[in-house]
């Protein structure tokens, strides 16, 4: 079951949980061992070796989890960027070894069946209160996700200590395998930073031929070299994207203004540009490589001026 994007809702009917930033894992507990698997089928018990200590707590329960894989930084806060060092590896012997490096947490939110008993049909809040009984036998490195009951306390607080977000979660609703539902909105907190336009990929379908996604950046300094941070092609309507490619257009260069260059697969097709023009971009995060994630365009900023913009601080 997932969530859809929306705003936080309100009432009595809901309950709040903090949106873990890792891997959705499943993970399937019987007397023969651990299974665990992602929301794309993919096995994840080789890559979190971690996982196989539910089968000594839980075998005798028969339990279906349904939860996040997590790797806090040294903040104590969840880590995209870290969790990739582990959650890529098809070895059990390099996961081993990475483990030690960067271990990773399994943070419960949903049981779907107990005892031989499948409980999606049943309403969260019985299935939240089933999990609770168990939480004593979980083995250390998985917890059960906390619930709250004032969601816009708790979108402030993740917002504050840097978190992804929240999960609104309806306490009548049953587990809906497979999909999105309404009965779950989750809330993300967003940043919102200027950054400098220094080239253009064309784009594909309905924007074949035309602007595709913006390549930004910032200046570690003023003066300094522009350092890439990232492409974004989320959140413009098409008379936006017409714009600024008229925008952009008087601005061709035939050398790459980011030093050093994209990546590869970033600076295939690219346009680039004199870095003159600062829009505004919002995303999740800001990795210690200083890349954007999941962002999302704004608008344009002409009152910034391109040469004083700076990175932020990473947020992982």
């Amino acid at each position: 079951m997932k969530a859809t994007s929306g705003p936080l809702p309100t009432g009595d009917g809901w309950a709040y949980e903090i949106k873990w930033d890792g891997m959705r894992v499943l993970a399937d507990v019987t007397p023969d061992g651990v299974r665990a698997w992602s929301t794309t089928g993919r096995d994840a018990a080789v890559s979190f070796p971690e996982l196989a200590a539910l089968a000594p707590a839980l075998a005798p329960l028969d339990a279906l989890l349904d939860g996040e894989v997590v790797a806090l930084d040294a903040r104590g806060v969840p880590s995209f960027e870290r969790l990739q060092h582990r959650m890529h590896v098809s070895s059990a012997a390099e996961a081993s070894r990475r483990a030690a490096d960067v271990p990773v947490g399994y943070v419960v939110f949903d049981l779907l069946r107990l005892g031989g008993h499948d409980l999606v049909a049943r309403p969260w809040h019985e299935r939240r209160s089933l999990l609770e009984r168990i939480a004593d036998d979980l083995p250390p490195g998985v917890d059960v996700a906390r619930v709250y009951d004032e969601g816009a306390d708790l979108l402030a607080a993740a917002e504050a200590q840097g978190l992804e977000g929240v999960v609104a979660k309806r306490r009548d609703a049953p587990y809906v395998p497979g999909g999105r539902s309404r009965q779950w909105i989750k809330v993300k907190v967003r940043r919102h930073d200027e950054w400098v336009v220094g080239g253009w990929s064309g784009g594909a379908g309905n924007r074949e031929g035309g602007l595709g996604s913006l390549l930004v950046g910032a200046y570690d300094e003023p003066g300094g070299p522009l350092r890439y941070a990232g492409r974004v092609g989320s959140g413009f309507t098409v008379p936006e994207l017409a714009r600024m490619g008229r925008r952009l257009a008087p601005l061709a260069v035939a050398e790459c203004p980011f030093d050093p260059e994209p990546p590869a697969l970033h600076r295939r097709g690219a346009h680039w540009v004199r870095p003159e023009v600062v829009v505004e971009i919002a995303y999740g995060e800001l990795t210690s490589e200083g890349r954007i994630r999941h962002p999302v365009y704004l608008g344009e900023r002409p009152d910034v001026d391109p040469a004083r913009v700076t990175p932020p601080p990473p947020t992982s």
